[in-house]
């Protein structure tokens, strides 16, 4: 009887438990910052105490469980790079500039660091038991965990590339899977896998003979010092830099190319979307509801400003738009002047709660990884206009997949773009497919919020998910095979519906 009550009394200890956990969103882009929110709130909700490193701090979050630390003076940084304007991008073949994006995330850590608000953090004597970092192009976070002794956590806002995946297990091979940098959706041809294989070792060649020195030294010049109050020694940068216990990306099932993944590396593509989404302002819930012809949205992300577009493109857009029976709504950073009746310019856009909206016919994007999601979360076919980065392969997976047309970003996109969206509404393969594989991206055990708390709290419980990592022996078996998230038996229901059931 006695073993039972102390049974009972642990396993309540557990669901009533509550951890320290230190989550650092510091690069200054937008679309980021939405992704560390949604990861903040369900940690929070989940009863953990949080503190959240980020350049745009949550507003108006009750909560006495999350303490912000304001690193906004980092957004200066982005700011200052001009080679990524729009208008110095448009009607150019500009080359992605590999070694610029890795000395600006670079850049933004010792900037990070550096800032008084860290450093009173880092200089002090609290204790974490987890630190959760978005990653891009920069592992020199790695030195927190080193720092508070305990188990690290990645959060990957793009999908599944060798890139990342290089941190926790051996990266896939490049006659299969894309690097972010890529344009080419498996399976490839020979000449694609050259290309792929080139682009990998190009990457590499930078990150190995440039980046990794620089970061090595600033890993060194923060922490040894950190760790030497606390009368610890700085272990080597090559030997944290694998130790992350698991993986989070903002992936999904309904797209995707690679054949396999590690056990540490796990899906909540979607988290950042509202369940469910927020009511539009009054304005726009009264445009979409009375457009009987429905409504086209049309935004080039939080990174890209429509606002930097040529003076000529966008008077041609205005014409093209203004040429069609359907309700447009733009997002356009400041006011334009001879706006056709039928569009709406909004320097900000509740872009979910407009994709959700019955009415929202057609998505013009620039092809962002959350904005691909969303057209799937909501089933809303795209017309893509990528510019930059990971844009190119997202649209071309949208392309492949048979719920997109493309555009070159150009000063010919107003020709080609009336004819793409009269393609796109009078055909209807496209629609059709999106609702297939919206279909398939809600039909899942849980949901990524769900599968967020769930991992994190496993890597917690188990002290580092030894046993889920790459060439790592299985250890403490007993508490292992005690967490699970789903019984064996409920697992195989849900996969046997899954299967057999019908799409519609």
């Amino acid at each position: 009887m006695k073993v039972y009550i102390l049974v009972l009394l642990l396993s309540l200890f557990e669901f009533i438990s509550s951890y320290k956990i230190l989550v650092i969103y510091p690069l200054p882009v937008k679309s980021l910052s939405i992704l560390g929110h949604s990861v903040v709130k369900h940690l929070v909700n989940d009863g953990h105490e949080v503190t959240f490193i980020t350049t745009h701090p949550i507003d108006k979050h009750p909560s006495k469980n999350l303490r912000q630390i304001d690193v906004s003076a980092n957004i200066p940084l982005l700011a200052e790079a001009s080679a990524w304007n729009i208008s110095n991008i448009i009607g150019h073949d500009v080359e992605e500039d590999i070694q610029g994006v890795q000395d600006l995330c670079r850049e933004n850590a010792k900037q990070t660091f550096q800032n008084p608000n860290v450093a009173k953090l880092l200089e002090g004597d609290e204790h974490f038991d987890l630190v959760i970092s978005d990653l891009m192009e920069s592992e020199v976070y790695l030195g927190l965990s080193v720092l508070y002794n305990c188990p690290m956590i990645w959060i990957f806002s793009m999908g599944s590339h060798f890139q990342a995946i290089r941190l926790i297990a051996d990266p896939a091979n490049p006659a299969y899977e894309t690097n972010y940098y890529g344009t080419d959706v498996p399976p490839f041809t020979f000449m694609q896998r050259v290309k792929e294989l080139f682009g990998r070792i190009k990457w590499s060649y930078y990150k190995t003979f440039h980046t990794l020195p620089l970061e090595k030294q600033l890993y060194e010049e923060t922490f040894n010092p950190l760790l030497a109050k606390r009368g610890r020694t700085l272990p080597a940068y090559e030997d944290v830099l694998y130790n992350a216990s698991l993986m989070f990306a903002n992936e999904h099932s309904a797209i995707i190319n690679r054949p396999s993944h590690p056990q540490n590396f796990k899906h909540i593509g979607g988290i950042h979307i509202d369940d469910p989404v927020k009511p539009l302002p009054k304005d726009l819930q009264d445009l979409m509801d009375n457009a009987p012809h429905g409504v086209i949205y049309f935004s080039m992300g939080s990174f890209w400003r429509a606002k930097d577009l040529p003076a000529e493109l966008v008077r041609e857009l205005l014409k093209v738009f203004g040429q069609l029976k359907q309700k447009v709504i733009w997002k356009y950073e400041t006011n334009l002047q001879d706006v056709p009746k039928n569009v709406h310019i909004v320097q900000w856009a509740p872009q979910p709660s407009i994709l959700a909206h019955p009415n929202c016919k057609l998505f013009i994007t620039h092809g962002g990884h959350h904005s691909s999601i969303e057209s799937i979360h909501f089933g809303v076919p795209i017309i893509g206009i990528p510019v930059l980065f990971d844009q190119k392969l997202n649209v071309n997976k949208a392309v492949a997949s048979g719920y997109a047309i493309k555009l070159d970003l150009g000063y010919d996109v107003p020709t080609k773009l009336i004819e793409a969206i009269n393609t796109m509404l009078t055909d209807e393969k496209y629609r059709v497919r999106v609702k297939e594989l919206s279909f398939i991206y809600h039909d899942k055990q849980t949901k990524p919020g769900t599968e967020l708390v769930f991992w994190v709290r496993h890597v917690l419980k188990t002290r580092g998910a030894w046993h889920l990592r790459y060439r790592e022996k299985v250890k403490e078996l007993s508490v292992i095979n005690h967490d699970k998230q789903a019984k064996p038996g409920a697992e195989l229901v849900f996969w046997v519906r899954h299967v057999v059931k019908p799409p519609f």
